[in-house]
């Protein structure tokens, strides 16, 4: 294989170093101290209470993105390329929407006083990331886009238990993002709609294609 060839197989992994990229922007946005904040808040963060037990799929979630974005580097590149794309679109689109129309928060209690390891490991949340720049919510956002990608590639149908821990997985850390406070309901809505708008020019032509192809076989064989 030549270094063109090459280049042409593995361009994808320049996406790469996009996180960088993200991270130095997101950064920037969190050190802004001169803007006024939109606080966001439902009716429904209300009656969602506090549980500090979701730190656990909160936190797994870095865990979950980043492995299964290897995964797919190496056993599922054409998986990686859309993949990546999904992510992209979304994290950038969300850096824009925060710088400008910044956002945040005000649904963290007061103090987190029950005394046990995941009420820690909250508390340390609570003093590292701070509760601005949250709509839509990446959080769901990356999860949404990760589950997509999972439950569209051929890797599950070889190994079924994934795509029903990845479900499972999907829905904890969803739901973690409520139950600690860290999103409103809307921030939650706001990356459904948002993997919605992105899911359209990334996976529904394909889709139609495949729907076409079923519908020529069906007639054909009839």
């Amino acid at each position: 294989m030549t270094n063109k060839s090459k280049f042409q197989k593995y361009k994808y992994l320049l996406w790469l170093l996009y996180v960088p990229a993200y991270f130095i922007s997101f950064f920037m946005l969190e050190k802004r101290n001169d803007v006024e904040f939109h606080y966001i808040h439902s009716s429904l963060d209300d009656s969602i209470p506090f549980c500090e037990f979701f730190i656990i799929p909160y936190y797994l979630w870095f865990a979950f993105i980043f492995v299964s974005v290897g995964l797919f580097i190496f056993f599922d590149f054409e998986g990686f390329k859309k993949l990546a794309w999904f992510l992209a679109l979304g994290m950038t689109a969300f850096i824009i929407i925060c710088y400008f129309w910044p956002n945040a928060l005000a649904l963290r209690p007061v103090e987190v006083t029950r005394d046990n390891f995941c009420a820690r490991i909250v508390r340390f949340l609570y003093k590292t990331d701070t509760p601005t720049n949250v709509f839509p919510s990446i959080h769901v956002y990356n999860t949404l886009c990760v589950e997509i990608a999972i439950l569209k590639s051929k890797l599950p149908k070889k190994h079924k238990g994934i795509t029903t821990f990845a479900v499972i997985l999907s829905v904890l850390i969803i739901a973690a993002t409520v139950f600690l406070k860290q999103h409103s309901v809307i921030d939650v809505i706001g990356a459904f709609v948002m993997a919605l708008l992105f899911y359209l020019p990334i996976y529904l032509p394909e889709d139609l294609r495949r729907l076409h192809e079923k519908r020529v076989a069906e007639v054909s064989e009839a």
